[in-house]
Parts: C-alpha cells; structure tokens; sequence
C-alpha cells in the first residue's frame, strides 16, 4: 500500500502553437519561490529540431491556491555558451532544477547543456531570479577508474544547505545521474545482464563540493568529490534506470524528493523497443543524506492520462519541480511539477502522511 498520494491539478503549461521555440513542447520544468513570494517556473522549450531553451514564467493560482496557469515572462538561458551548442547547429539548455542554496545566498541553477561531447551538467547562479550568471560545467575527481569529466551526465539537482561528506565536512551535496557507457535503457534492453554494466547502472549518484563563496560573491564551484551511488534500480517499473527528480527539501522525515524510473513498455515490439517513465519518491536522513531511510516500492505517479501516455515521447511522467505551499498555511502539502511525455507540464499534490509507512 502507498501512504504518499498524488492528486493530479491539471496541465499548467501548454506550447504556444504561435511560437516556434515551443513547437517541440514545454517540459520538465524547475520550479522556485521567489523572495516576492511568486512562484517561478522555468521550462525547457523545445523547438521541433529538439534545440532548448530555459523560460521563465510566472505561477498563477486560483482562490483555492491551487496552479491553474502560467503568465510567460521570457528566457531565462539560451544555448550561448560553447558547451551548449553543437557543431551541426543543434544543442541546448534543458531539463533545469533550481535551489536557492542558503549558505551562498543565491539561488543555483543546474541544467543539462548538450554540447559538442554530449549532455553535461551545468550551473549558473542568480540573486533575484531575473539575471542569470554562467558558472560552468560541473567538473569531477575521478571515480576509480573512471573520469567523471569524460562521462554524460544529467539529472542533478543541488540540497539547499551544507549537508555532511563522507569525511565529516560540510559540503554542498548534489544528485546526479551519470550514463556510463553501455547503460542507457536501449543498451540495457539488448544486453539484460552484465556484471560491468549493473555495477554502474544507470543510477542515482551523490557528490559532494566546496560551498564558501568567494570574496566577489560569485561561487566558483571546485570539483565535486566523493562520488557514491546512492541508489540503483529496485522494482520492475524502474528496471532500467532512476534519476533524481525533484530538488531536495526538509521534511519531518528527512529530505525527500521525487525521482524517475524507467521500464520497457508495452508498447514495445520486434522492430522498436518503447520506454515507460514513472515517478517514485524517496526519503535520506537528515543527519547523513547517504542514508536512504524510505524508498516506495510502487510508483506515486504514472503515466495514465492521454496526455502523458501520447506525445512528442509516449508513456512519460517526469518530475522536476517541488513546490511546499507553507505560502497558504499547508507545510505537508507539496505541489510536484512535471513533463507531460516531453510535451506539456503537468502539476500534482503530494499530501505527507501522519507516519513513515513501514516496508517489510
């Protein structure tokens, strides 16, 4: 039985049939509050050649305070940066999730930059929401015998405070999923078993980094460290591959967030083999965020609408944005935005139960 339920609100963003940067869809959006006290979504606006960029966009909410549509106010980042463009003239700025990080008093932005090597985590930083600073590629220490700097990289999302490192320190800790060589669902699809590639499933990471800023008050991010797999595929709906979802944020259980995993669908026949995205959620100690203290078995959100089982990507429900609605007086209520199969955005509540529900 799942204690966490989800109560679809609707479809909060739609593409503007008008505007060519959104002919490919409106997906996977971030989500913030801004010190105004508006919520701001950031979307990935895609064109019909999949070349992204980041909106900006104002929530708006009904007298019930629940989302019920958006007010567009522009680009937050375009691809400019050599790292998000590609030779052939495609690239992009996709999939963000944004924190606003206390101990660097500015709200952090990761996103994923397609560039001439492929996906890449990407950061940059804002004190107000509106103007947006580059701050880079994230760069990594090896892992073993592996250079993270060499590998694809999406999904990463920052906590919002320092949390502990494996050696006691305070550091700012980041979720990420690296897509190691021979890991993607497709790869995985032909190949079910190896022992090379189930070590490093396509898997939810954390690392950690350096979080003081710098004198000019601009973070310059060092490498991220410390690189452990915090969780691997579990139950059948996930079989593929997970990936960090939403940011982290503290709740009376510990930091909680949602994530994505992937099954074969279906849909799947000789000729093609077709994905399924659904959403679980998880909850890490507050005191050591490598502790996974809660996991749901089943998923808290699945692609059962029309408009998240048809679309530019069939079969996908695909969380990024959490929003806790202490703004009306309900800390335990959470509104989870999310891509509806990569075309529109989609808005859920997430109610916390009384009690963490005991898993035998």
């Amino acid at each position: 039985m799942n204690d966490f339920k989800m109560q679809r609100l609707g479809t909060i963003m739609k593409p503007d049939a008008n505007n060519p940067m959104e002919a490919g869809g409106v997906l996977n959006p971030a989500v913030v509050r801004g010190k105004d006290g508006h919520l701001y979504l950031f979307p990935r606006m895609a064109t019909k050649d999949n070349y992204s960029r980041i909106g900006v966009c104002r929530v708006k909410f009904n007298h019930a305070g629940d989302p019920v549509d958006v007010e567009r106010l522009g680009i937050a980042i375009e691809p400019e940066a050599d790292y998000e463009r590609r030779p052939d003239g495609g690239g992009g700025c996709e999939d963000p999730r944004i924190t606003y990080v206390e101990p660097l008093d500015h709200y952090i932005m990761t996103y994923t930059a397609f560039g001439p090597d492929g996906p890449r985590i990407a950061l940059a930083q804002s004190e107000n929401l509106t103007r947006w600073e580059r701050l880079g590629l994230a760069t990594y220490s090896p892992y073993e015998h592996i250079d993270f700097d060499g590998v694809n990289d999406k999904d990463a999302c920052l906590f919002p405070c320092a949390v502990p490192s494996p050696h006691g320190h305070r550091a700012l800790g980041m979720l990420h999923r690296p897509l190691f060589p021979g890991t993607s669902p497709e790869e995985k699809v032909k190949n079910p078993w190896d022992e090379e590639v189930h070590k490093h499933h396509e898997s939810i990471w954390l690392s950690y980094c350096h979080v003081h800023p710098e004198k000019n008050n601009k973070w310059n991010p060092g490498e991220f460290t410390s690189h452990r797999p915090l969780a691997i595929p579990i139950s059948e709906w996930e079989a593929l591959k997970i990936g960090a979802g939403t940011p982290p944020v503290l709740t009376k259980f510990g930091w909680m967030f949602l994530y994505h995993g992937v099954h074969e669908s279906k849909r799947s026949d000789m000729g093609k083999k077709a994905l399924c995205y659904s959403a679980g959620l998880m909850i890490l100690s507050e005191n050591d965020p490598y502790d996974v203290i809660f996991r749901t078995i089943e998923p808290i959100l699945k692609p059962d609408l029309p408009d998240e089982r048809v679309g530019v990507i069939a079969d996908v429900v695909f969380p990024t944005g959490i929003d806790q609605r202490t703004d009306i007086g309900q800390p335990g209520r959470f509104d989870i935005y999310y891509g509806m199969a990569d075309d529109m955005i989609g808005v859920a509540r997430l109610d916390l139960p009384e009690n963490l529900p005991f898993i035998d």
